[in-house]
């Protein structure tokens, strides 16, 4: 199959029950028909699952965990489209 685009050579990947095809030139991304629609019903049901429990209570309040520094911090939480094309 070629990219139409480039007229690269498309590689087919299943994701999940999807079939996804990416060019090997350009890295586009081309879905058949409803595909796109799938993607997005799965990303919906994705962050609509509940959040995880929080964490058990660690030690006395001023003592860090495992002897070690201990500071906050934030992470981004990825999409599932974000995560189904990081392979």
């Amino acid at each position: 199959m070629q990219c139409p685009k480039c007229r690269g050579n498309m590689r087919t990947y299943e994701r999940n029950g999807v079939h996804i095809e990416q060019c090997d030139n350009c890295r586009g991304i081309f879905l058949d028909y409803g595909e796109l629609e799938t993607l997005t019903r799965m990303e919906s049901q994705y962050h609509a699952a509940p959040p995880p429990p929080p964490p058990a209570p660690g030690p006395a309040w001023g003592a860090p965990p495992h002897g070690g520094y201990h500071h906050g911090g934030h992470y981004r939480q990825r999409s599932w489209v974000g995560m189904l094309f990081s392979s």
